[in-house]
């Protein structure tokens, strides 16, 4: 049994059908138009690292040859791209015009990380119930320039501009928010970050340019952090707490590169049985890529991920074994553990970590779980069979890391 179709609404079936009949020629992919538009929006000459334009144009050769975009998906491409980069091109121009806020520590960050569909996104926003953390959001992570003020933060224009920019996201793929919900006052993860790089596993997901990430893994992750940390910097210039909070499943791949630029970060990795995650991810992986192609195929999705996160979890165990000196900046949980008793968790973590702990945390967190039951947007249905993955090679594959982090096998 195979995946279903992607989700086409009326409209887009249209627009695919007329459009490329009215405007064969748009919209341009061309790598130098999206970056003179790019530079123009931001209106900045200050782009960083350079390294960006090799990247863009290998993404746009792999689109071309590989993605099978249809004609709104191109658009959206276009317009993911340019977005990406303007963004980037932005915090460059209040970086070059306010050196003050270069190199203000960012120490101990926290970072979640683990298999997806282990329970960080569900972590995650636990952990931002404290006042205290500041977890960069859906809205700022989207348009981050001018950086965010303490004075609006609850009231800033773009958070309505980025609510309206994830419910056209919600409409391309009605089942989004049942799998992994996103919005605008939501915490975001690193991995929309870092895609300003072009230099992680976004594209490859988002445009169905597997290659492109083989091109990927053999690159340094390097500017990748860099950057991530500039972005921090930029956020945090006019509105700050006590410490960041931060999130993404793939940081596993390049734990090390994590490490390199925060020698200093705490580590929380969530567990969970394999046969479990892998249809769920797969699942999520062919939901967000079926929005701009409709050649996007279940089955070699499926071992693509397969592959790709059985990779990432083996370089995660080399660099936690590199790093046995570090114990005490690392905690595991399984994601039974976070469902179970969620105030007991965050305050496991806060013992770890030593961070000051209070009933109000409790509270909170105690009030964000009754407000968001879980199956609040429906519910995520998902088979094996559905993206050509099979118990056994599961097992296989990912038998090392349950046996190092004795994972439950559930089925």
């Amino acid at each position: 049994m195979a995946a279903p179709p992607p989700h086409r609404p009326r409209v887009v079936r249209w627009l695919n059908r007329l459009g490329p009949i009215v405007a064969p020629r748009w919209p341009s992919l061309d790598p130098d138009d999206i970056v003179a538009t790019a530079a123009r929006r931001a209106q900045s000459d200050e782009f960083g690292d350079l390294g960006f334009s090799e990247r863009l144009e290998r993404i746009v050769d792999a689109v071309e040859r590989e993605a099978g975009l249809h004609w709104i998906g191109r658009i959206a491409v276009r317009q993911s791209l340019i977005t990406a980069l303007e963004s980037r091109f932005g915090v460059y121009r209040y970086r070059a015009r306010h050196p003050e806020i270069v190199g203000v520590p960012i120490e101990k960050p926290i970072f979640i990380v683990g298999f997806p569909r282990s329970g960080t996104t569900s972590l995650f926003n636990l952990l931002a119930q404290d006042p205290a953390s500041r977890a960069p959001l859906g809205w700022e992570v989207q348009y981050p320039n001018p950086p965010p003020e303490s004075d609006t933060y609850e009231t800033d224009p773009r958070i309505a501009q980025a609510a309206k920019y994830f419910q056209q996201m919600e409409q391309m793929a009605p089942q989004l928010p049942a799998i992994h919900e996103i919005g605008a006052q939501l915490p975001q993860e690193c991995m929309p970050i870092m895609a300003q790089t072009l230099l992680t596993i976004q594209p490859a997901w988002l445009y169905n340019i597997p290659s492109y990430q083989q091109w990927v893994d053999q690159q340094s992750a390097a500017p990748s952090y860099t950057y991530h940390r500039h972005f921090l910097e930029h956020l945090q210039s006019r509105h700050m707490r006590e410490r960041w909070l931060l999130k993404s499943p793939t940081h596993l791949r390049t734990l090390d590169a994590l490490l390199d630029e925060y020698p200093d970060a705490r580590l929380i990795f969530t567990h969970r049985d394999p046969a479990m995650t892998m249809p769920s991810m797969a699942s999520l992986f062919y939901t967000v890529g079926g929005i701009v192609t409709d050649t996007v195929d279940p089955e070699a999705m499926g071992r693509w991920l397969l592959t790709w996160w059985g990779d990432a979890l083996d370089h995660t165990m080399d660099v936690r074994a590199k790093h046995r000196d570090k114990a005490s900046q690392f905690i595991d949980l399984e994601l039974d553990e976070i469902a179970g008793d969620p105030v007991r968790t965050v305050q496991r973590i806060y013992e770890q970590f030593e961070m000051p702990w209070s009933d109000d945390i409790g509270r909170r967190v105690e009030t964000f779980v009754a407000e968001n039951p879980h199956g609040k947007h429906g519910a995520h249905r998902y088979e094996l069979g559905d993206f050509g993955l099979r118990l056994g090679e599961i097992r296989e594959r990912f038998r090392t890391y349950c046996e190092t982090y004795d994972v439950p096998l559930v089925v």
